[in-house]
């Protein structure tokens, strides 16, 4: 599906029309962070617009409000967010009628989808099978980016005791993975994007994910160099890279080429983008744009407080 910005902009406006509800009310209650203010009605936090935003579904859906995915289609459009990603694909149909993009889909593997990998063969027949099925029901809807993980590094994926797969031989299984599906999505036009995630933090279980194989941005990015196909990219998580790499803008420059989306969230904690918190995200977005970077900056913060108020900070510092 390929919509207009003039049609974006005239849903756009009838939804903030009927839009009385969760969004305006939150925004409202609750003084934002750094003096960010809410957005009067009729008009949207983001005003630049250079920068394609997104929020994930999951962490406005678990906690706080526990927002509906209508109520958050209210509260991105109030926003100026064009996308509300992490969204499942019988789902879709609410964000089309609401003029959304799933900036990047779930590839359908049940349960905590980033336990069971490619870097696993006994894994390798069912992610494939279900990421090539998201990947057709993706590209009918014109969305542009499906979910990839390394997988932990155990031989029984949930199991710690039973040996694990050596470095070595877990990127070579990835690569094996992903350039069988890389013709697939070449052919569909979507991307495929492996995410790197943190495993020092055990506080909670979306804050990091110890046996995660895939912990370092450079065994990452040299996974997708291999494949080499312009459909399989990093998902550059910046929350996830600070908390085991660090040196964000330099990674930022150096994979520029590799780079297919981008989540945010502050660290410690995962929490919001606020100056609680450790990482420059204006910096971090500048330096971003500034490789020419066009795809969707997701956020995928926790809500410590008010979730409007902590988004409406997000994306203003975010709107570089």
């Amino acid at each position: 599906m390929t919509t207009s910005q003039s049609n974006r902009s005239v849903t756009r406006r009838a939804l903030l029309q009927r839009a009385a509800g969760v969004a305006a009310g939150a925004a409202a209650a609750t003084a934002v962070p750094l003096c960010h203010a809410a957005p009067r009605e009729g008009q949207t936090v983001i005003k630049r617009g250079r920068v394609k935003q997104s929020m994930a579904f999951w962490c406005f859906n678990t906690a706080g409000e526990k927002w509906t995915l209508e109520q958050q289609a209210r509260v991105a459009h109030r926003l100026g967010c064009r996308s509300i990603e992490l969204v499942e694909t019988k789902d879709f149909d609410v964000l089309l009628k609401n003029n959304l993009v799933c900036a990047i889909t779930p590839n359908g593997m049940p349960g905590e989808p980033f336990v069971k990998g490619l870097n696993n063969l006994q894994y390798h027949d069912e992610i494939i099978a279900r990421t090539r099925k998201t990947i057709d029901t993706v590209a009918a809807a014109g969305f542009p980016t499906v979910i990839a993980f390394t997988g932990y590094k155990w031989r029984d994926a949930t199991d710690p005791t039973s040996g694990e797969i050596p470095p070595d031989e877990g990127a070579r299984n990835c690569v094996k993975g992903l350039k069988e599906l890389a013709p697939y999505a070449e052919r569909k036009n979507v991307t495929i994007c492996m995410e790197m995630l943190n495993t020092r933090d055990d506080s909670h279980p979306m804050k990091g994910h110890p046996g995660y194989q895939g912990d370092d941005m450079d065994y990452v990015a040299d996974i997708i160099k291999q494949v080499g196909s312009p459909r399989v990219k990093i998902l550059f998580d910046i929350y996830h890279l600070q908390v085991m790499n660090g040196d964000v803008i330099r990674r930022i420059n150096q994979y520029a080429d590799l780079i297919g989306h981008v989540h945010t969230a502050g660290n410690p904690g995962r929490r919001e983008l606020d100056d609680d918190q450790e990482i420059n995200y204006a910096a971090c977005i500048r330096a971003l744009m500034k490789t020419g970077y066009d795809g969707y900056v997701g956020h995928e913060f926790i809500p410590t407080g008010d979730p409007m108020a902590g988004l409406v900070h997000a994306v203003t510092v975010c709107d570089v």
